[in-house]
């Protein structure tokens, strides 16, 4: 066995979770569609009699749905709370994904401990994006776990803090699921790996190893054939 797919079998459920979701949010802000819509397509998919894609996790299913409800005012949060030699809206879509899926973990989700829902953002970061991301990620989500407390309070009125954003947070608003700045270097590195990383770390326990493997081999024969 590999040992990148060692490494997957050290993490739990729920950092294979976030990484779909991660995924899930990637996909939706370059396609320019609504991630909700991208679960219930791959329900549809999964009950096909020869399902091309696995089942959505429940709770994937759970971070997206979040985020999309609460997306203004975590946009907003990120924004304050960003490096200064930052903006939200340059980001690479990929870190962008991370930190609203770590950010949604941290206010709206309080049976994840923040300390976990930074470190496995951290993780995604260096797996996807490099050291690069994951130190500006890690000082983003530190800073808002400092004043977690508030920023919880002043959720429970997305109104009042979409009032009082300010026009200076960002270059310029980012559209719900705009991508339309052209791929940086990390989101060209974050789809190559889309297919064989992202696609393995959201398989369920429900899948065998024997099924895992033979489909492994039936690739690497497939594209051995094509060669």
């Amino acid at each position: 066995m590999s040992e990148r797919r060692q490494d997957y079998k050290r993490h739990g459920s729920r950092y294979k979770a976030r990484m779909r979701a991660v995924d899930i949010l990637f996909e939706a802000e370059s396609r320019d569609v609504d991630p909700v819509a991208i679960i219930d397509d791959r329900h549809k998919l999964a009950r096909d009699t020869n399902p091309i894609v696995a089942p959505v996790a429940e709770y994937t299913e759970t971070i997206i749905n979040g985020v999309a409800v609460e997306l203004d005012t975590l946009d907003v949060f990120l924004a304050e709370h960003i490096a200064e030699t930052w903006t939200l809206g340059r980001l690479p879509s990929v870190d962008r994904a991370i930190l609203r899926v770590a950010s949604w973990e941290m206010i709206y989700n309080t049976d994840v401990p923040v300390t976990t829902a930074i470190v496995e953002a951290v993780e995604i970061a260096s797996q996807y994006s490099g050291d690069k991301s994951s130190a500006y990620i890690n000082a983003t989500l530190d800073a808002m776990a400092s004043k977690v407390e508030t920023l919880r309070e002043r959720a429970a009125n997305p109104e009042a803090v979409l009032a009082e954003a300010s026009e200076s947070l960002d270059d310029a608003p980012v559209a719900p699921w705009d991508d339309s700045d052209a791929l940086d270097d990390s989101d060209e590195d974050f789809e190559s790996v889309d297919a064989a990383e992202v696609f393995e770390a959201e398989e369920t326990v429900e899948v065998s190893e024997v099924a895992e493997d033979s489909e492994v081999s039936k690739v690497s024969e497939e594209k051995a054939d094509e060669s």
